[in-house]
């Protein structure tokens, strides 16, 4: 049964990257354990301005981010001294835990060549027993996932289990995450087995009991695997869900389940006693405020 439609609002993350912000929503604040999503692009930047697009140190905690490419090309680097390309089909697998900072450079000339730079970006909030895990960082190449074709839809599994697949994106929590691509009459049902899931339309459009669903858009289910869409036209949907974590407080890129642990990391990050990533540590993004 659908239970929400979220139209994504822009959100403009400065020096010309704009991104369909999409959860946390006014009426909606997680999907399963999601508790964020943006869609970044495409967006091409001159090669002599890439640089003005880079995304400087900054903190995370409770949560565990998935940077997923359609298109482009991302540098991390982060406290833990992990430098790693990421490239579309792959997966950064980040979990903050008690305490990490990352930055996101453009540093080769094909990151915003072609069609331009195209970013999934999720988060993904950790159990309370996880909160406060160590911090670590696994880069998961696209050769590694996962992938099926059937009936005019292909699927690659970034993450759990879904549509007979088994990631190996090590996970908290019980969720799935697919990347399909849809030719145009094609039709198939959500995956079902969670108790939330969600479909988001990132290109062209979807037809579900009757109404028309464009890029921008994502329909939130419960569980119900009788939910059966169909691609209008060819289209990227990103595909979605899991179990509930509990409620969580949010601020800038702090997650927790206590809103004390976020006014702490506030104060951690102005002091200056997070670490910065190795190579990476001249420059930061303040706290907002």
């Amino acid at each position: 049964m659908l239970e929400l439609i979220i139209n994504a609002r822009a959100a403009d993350l400065g020096h010309g990257l704009t991104v369909r912000r999409v959860l946390p929503h006014a009426k909606r604040r997680m999907v399963g354990p999601f508790v964020f999503l943006d869609h970044a692009g495409p967006v091409t930047i001159a090669p002599d301005n890439i640089a003005q697009a880079d995304v400087r140190p900054h903190p995370h905690i409770g949560l565990s981010t998935v940077s997923y490419l359609l298109s482009g090309q991302i540098t991390h680097r982060d406290s833990l001294g992990v430098q790693q390309d990421i490239k579309p089909g792959d997966v950064n697998w980040m979990t903050a835990g008690r305490g990490i900072s990352h930055s996101e450079r453009f540093t080769h000339p094909q990151s915003f060549a072609g069609g331009g730079l195209e970013l999934m970006q999720m988060w993904v909030a950790l159990p309370e027993a996880f909160e406060e895990t160590e911090p670590a960082f696994i880069h998961y190449p696209q050769a590694e996932l996962p992938v099926s074709e059937a009936e005019g839809v292909w699927m690659r599994l970034i993450a759990g289990s879904a549509y007979g697949m088994t990631s190996p994106v090590r996970t908290h929590s019980p969720l799935f995450y697919v990347h399909t691509e849809w030719q145009a009459g094609a039709s198939k049902a959500l995956p079902g087995g969670h108790s939330e899931q969600a479909v988001y339309v990132a290109k062209g459009r979807i037809e579900y009991a009757g109404a028309t669903y464009e890029p921008g858009q994502m329909l939130v289910f419960g569980d119900d695997q009788e939910t059966v869409i169909t691609a209008s036209e060819k289209s990227t949907l990103m595909i979605f869900g899991g179990e509930p974590v509990g409620p969580r407080h949010v601020f800038w890129n702090f997650v927790s389940s206590r809103r004390e642990r976020i006014e702490q990391a506030k104060a951690d990050w102005q002091a200056g006693r997070f670490p910065l990533p190795p190579g990476d540590d001249q420059e930061w993004i303040p706290l907002p405020g």
